[in-house]
Order: structure tokens, then sequence, then C-alpha cells
């Protein structure tokens, strides 16, 4: 409440008072999100004795060996799934190839898919997909995803045994669950592609940026890669 201080009087003793305001600093409060939650996903292809980043959309054909490459802006838990002819999704990491299993990763520390090895087109054609989840908190597997999803309780589990190796994902993984996953996750991403022109004595960057700008410790980031072979 502003002050008040005499400033003068008025017949039949009335006086006039000024306001005098107070002033109180105050400080904003800290927001409650954190640094966006963002990854750079890239493919690389064998080109004589090394392997070169190439544009994402690059139609690949019999005899290509490739891999490609995710790195995180942050430290997370990363999920990558792949759908083959059958149309079933299987796991590509966690993989028993990379830290034991372990699906914890640092920031801008890239992971090369697939691990020691490389993806080599035969003459079959058609499309590999690609599905690549990040998120800031551990997800021991999809499958509590979809049962979130589903607003299902996840089932107990027993209990791991002391020092038990971390279980890998091994369940196949239908096209709805890919869906609904894509479609919870999507909303609101930011994605840039990006295709720069190298500096003097620099490689020229082919990569995809996915970004998710909320800061919420729940965040998740999901992205789609198709490998076209013709």
């Amino acid at each position: 409440m502003p002050a008040v201080k005499p400033s003068g009087s008025l017949p039949g003793g009335a006086e006039v008072v000024q306001a005098v305001a107070t002033t109180t600093r105050t400080t904003a409060p800290a927001p409650s999100a954190g640094p966006a939650l963002g990854l750079k996903y890239s493919i690389l292809r064998r080109e004589g004795d090394n392997m070169a980043e190439v544009p994402t959309d690059t139609v690949f054909h019999a005899g290509d060996r490739i891999q490609f490459s995710v790195q995180t802006n942050t430290p997370g838990y990363l999920y990558i799934i792949s759908q083959g002819s059958s149309g079933t999704w299987k796991p590509m990491f966690p993989s028993p190839d990379v830290e034991n299993g372990d699906n914890r990763v640092e920031g801008l520390r890239g992971v090369v898919m697939p691990p020691g090895s490389r993806i080599v087109f035969d003459e079959q054609t058609g499309v590999e997909k690609v599905f690549i989840v990040l998120s800031r908190q551990p997800e021991p597997d999809l499958e509590k995803m979809i049962y979130s999803l589903q607003g299902k309780p996840q089932p107990a589990a027993a209990p791991a045994p002391r020092n038990a190796p971390k279980q890998l994902l091994v369940a196949s993984i239908d096209d709805g669950v890919v869906g609904r996953l894509r479609n919870a996750y999507a909303r609101d991403l930011v994605i840039e592609k990006v295709d720069s022109a190298p500096t003097a004595g620099e490689k020229k960057e082919y990569a995809v940026y996915v970004v998710n700008p909320s800061g919420s410790s729940d965040s998740r980031v999901v992205a789609d890669l198709h490998l076209v072979h013709q």
C-alpha cells in the first residue's frame, strides 16, 4: 500500500496529502522446464574405404553398404526399432554389442547403427523403416510406453536379481503400436533438414535435427528414417 505524507494545508484545517509509492523488488520465479530435448540423425554410405554422410533422401541400390548415426543433445535413453519385409518391428538398440545392452546415451556422442556392422542392400527393392525414440527418463522397454498410451497400468514384474544383466527388447511390435507412439509424441516437434555447403577444409553435412522444445522432464522425441532402395 502506498505511504502518504502531508504536503500542505487548506482553509478549515484540512490537509493535502500526496501518495508516495513504495518500491518492492520482485524476482521472477525460475522456469520449471529444462533445456529442449533433441537429436540429430544422418546416413553414412561406404565410399571406397570410408563411410561418408549422404542426403537422407538418397535412393540406394543393390550392393550399397550403409550405417546411420544418432546423436543426442543431452543425456537420455535411446530406443531404435526397424521394420523389415515381414512388416513387424524389431529392436536394434539397446544392443548387447553396445555397453552390454545399456541404452543410456551421453549428450553429443553419436551412436552408429548397426553396431560393428553395416546394412547391405540386396536385389530386393523396397523401403526399410527405422523408428527412433529418445526420452529423458528410462523406459525399461517399449511395452511401458504402450501401456501408458493405452491408459492401462503396466503389469507388475518380479524384482530383478542384483547385478542382473539389463533385459533387452525381444518382442516384435506391430504397425499400430508404432503409429500410436508417433501420434502421441510427434506433436509440437521441430524438424529441420540440413544440407549445408562446406567451408574450406570441412565436409558437407547432411542431417536431420528433431527437437522437442517443451523442456519438460517427461518429454520425448521421435523420428522416422526411411531407407529407399531400388
